[in-house]
């Protein structure tokens, strides 16, 4: 099965899981499995080279990032530049009450500014269905 990737703050994955769970609906529907790092991987401090090797190593292999940026992250940011480099496309996701981010923005293939879960459902739906991946 095909995989899409979640870039998602670590401090943020808790607040974002009805989110999170439209995302995994939309994609499942469309036959893409939905990958968050964060839920995978707990990586210490220390092992901050084994963690960004990880996900570099995960992004590879996925046919597209998803970025949730309500919230800025920095992994986030570096994580879309690693996707971009490799040409899988990049969908930036922020609530429309969210403070705007011009580098992820200016990072990003797409953009999807929702309002709730449905509106956030509906704009991924139709970006996904139009991609060739």
């Amino acid at each position: 099965m095909k995989k899409a990737y979640l870039s998602i703050g670590y401090q943020s994955r808790k607040d974002r899981e009805p989110e999170i769970e439209t995302m995994r609906r939309v994609l499942d529907d469309l036959e893409i499995s939905l990958y968050v790092f964060v839920d995978t991987y707990h990586f210490s401090p220390k092992e901050e080279k084994q963690m960004m090797q990880q996900a570099f190593t995960d992004i590879s292999t996925s046919v597209l990032l998803l970025a949730e940026t309500s919230e800025k992250a920095i992994g986030v940011g570096i994580e879309m530049g690693y996707a971009a480099a490799l040409n899988i496309p990049v969908i930036c996701l922020r609530n429309i009450l969210s403070e705007h981010s011009t580098t992820a923005a200016g990072t990003a293939d797409y953009a999807i500014i929702y309002e709730n879960n449905a509106d956030l459902a509906q704009k991924l739906r139709a970006i996904v269905t139009s991609l060739e991946i």
